[in-house]
């Protein structure tokens, strides 16, 4: 157990809306500044530690997960270094002149490597040879330059030589690497922390959604679905055939050959099953395809669209409609940080097997640490889902607004409204479908959002951005005649109804705290 009160050091990476993927794994992103070294600044002598855990209202420390190897170099975190009285960090000293440049922008310079380059680099110096085997590094390589078929190595850079010098016997390699003393980088640590931590409790206690069972179509709409509040659905998946029959070797067998949209690459089912038993990182990837209905007919069979949301105006669109439903495939740990649905759509999310940890934050409250632009075409927030936990999770603790959570386990649907921010984990190896839908309670949304000055930034799933909207309005006008000037004239109605004054503000001067009279 680690004892520390640190919340570490706190990176950021940058998530693009104008992907034509609903989740991707992204690279790293520099775009705001961060502290080389907030760690030393939380750390605190072991004493002191176990004083205040006494104490009501600590945060108490962390878990490893049982599975966790040893930090491969030897690492420590940046703090350590003043709890050791004449030692001198080892990370200087072998980095030269580039010294002064932080962890992140060292990683960043030799990010433009190659791995033979990486390779020599690793040669130079202890220090080198620690940032210069940094796995993102060679994850980076792999997925960025990968031709052909994605075969995992147990890490990252057996994976890379694997794939381009095939004759080389990867075994040779050293799991665990050169060992190097007195080398502290909170940047470094905080890294493969992130990859080992098990959720704490605390992080899982809270569950404060809604959940209904049996509730009519209608309850739904005028409950949840026009008031745009979250709701967690209990047996409405009851009759599905992939409840009962997908689990590994039923995907496996049925899927055979066919690849799916894992980050972004390619890979078949057994291949991305084999990269998940021996995967151990901060960003794991994640099986994440809009075409798996196309690709595999019998997977669109073995489930139904819950009655609650059957309703999917951009049906009208055809073919030419946006991505709308994916298979999500995901080992413990790897799931989507903070991001709003595409195209201003609600989303449901139905989890067949494993369980899934959500947080959702209403449309008007940006969740802590994360920072959307102006635009809402970019968001940067921490680099892991973990990270966040740990850095920013305890302060919602004192916010009136508390962010809604539940664990959604198998067999359970979660409503996702429009708009609102929400992040997932997976809690343990999960299979989930998930499909984003445009009823008439959404309906005027949509259509704003696509007619945005920037939508061909900020529309998603089609290669058509710019005249989705006209497509969408004319399709819409032509098979529901009508609907669109309904639904404005209710909204400006109703707008209009939240405007006028009742009988007591016509009545009282609220500046002289008296009646007034209008007639």
């Amino acid at each position: 157990m680690l004892s520390c009160k640190t919340l570490l050091s706190r990176r950021t990476k940058t998530i693009r809306k104008n992907k034509n993927k609903k989740s991707k794994n992204s690279k790293r992103s520099n775009s705001f500044s961060t502290k080389q070294n907030p760690i030393s600044e939380k750390y605190q002598q072991e004493e002191d530690i176990e004083e205040e855990e006494d104490g009501d209202g600590v945060e108490e420390g962390f878990n490893l997960k049982a599975s966790a190897p040893s930090q491969s170099h030897g690492v420590q975190p940046l703090g350590n270094l003043y709890l050791s009285p004449g030692s001198v960090n080892s990370r200087n000293t072998g980095l030269g002149n580039l010294q002064t440049l932080t962890d992140e922008l060292v990683l960043e310079v030799l990010g433009f490597l190659g791995g033979a380059h990486l390779g020599v680099l690793a040669s130079v110096s202890k220090s080198f040879n620690v940032f210069a085997n940094h796995e993102p590094l060679w994850r980076n390589l792999v997925l960025d330059n990968l031709k052909g078929r994605l075969l995992y190595n147990g890490s990252w850079k057996s994976t890379y030589i694997a794939a381009h010098y095939p004759s080389f016997d990867v075994s040779n390699i050293c799991v665990l690497g050169l060992r190097v003393r007195d080398f502290y980088s909170d940047y470094l640590f905080q890294s493969w922390l992130c990859a080992n931590l098990e959720m704490k409790p605390e992080w899982l206690q809270r569950d404060n959604i809604i959940r209904r069972r049996g509730i009519s179509v209608e309850e739904f709409i005028s409950d949840f679905e026009e008031p745009n509040k979250p709701v967690l659905l209990e047996g409405c998946m009851d009759n599905w055939v992939a409840l009962e029959k997908w689990d590994r070797d039923y995907l496996v067998q049925v899927c055979g050959d066919v690849e799916f949209s894992v980050g972004p690459v390619e890979m078949k089912l057994g291949e991305y099953f084999r990269y998940a038993d021996q995967a151990s990182e901060e960003r794991p990837l994640y099986l994440f395809d809009p075409k798996f209905g196309e690709k595999v007919a019998i997977l669109g069979s073995e489930y139904e669209v819950p009655v609650y949301f059957r309703e999917d105006l951009f049906g009208v669109l055809g073919s030419e409609r946006p991505d709308y439903r994916w298979i999500i495939i995901g080992l413990a740990g790897s799931g989507s940080s903070f991001h709003i649905d595409p195209n201003s759509t609600s989303a449901w999310n139905a989890v067949i097997k494993g369980s899934k940890k959500w947080v959702l934050f209403p449309p008007d409250v940006v969740p802590p640490g994360v920072h959307p632009s102006p635009d809402g075409a970019e968001v940067a927030c921490p680099v892991s889902i973990i990270e966040w936990f740990m850095n920013f999770y305890g302060a919602t603790k004192t916010w009136k607004r508390k962010p809604i959570e539940c664990i959604c386990k198998a067999g359970e649907v979660i409503f996702v409204p429009q708009g609102w921010w929400h992040l997932v984990i997976n809690l343990e190896e999960s299979v989930a479908i998930t499909q984003n839908y445009v009823s008439r309670r959404n309906l005027l949304n949509v259509l704003d959002f696509l007619k945005r000055p920037n939508a061909s930034t900020l529309v998603s799933g089609t290669r058509d951005r710019v005249n989705l909207y006209d497509k969408f309005k004319s399709a819409i006008e032509a098979s529901f005649p009508g609907t669109i000037d309904h639904l404005t004239q209710k909204a400006e109605e109703k707008k209009a109804q939240q405007k006028k004054p009742s009988f007591w503000d016509s009545v009282t001067d609220s500046k002289a705290g008296a009646f007034k009279f209008s007639f």
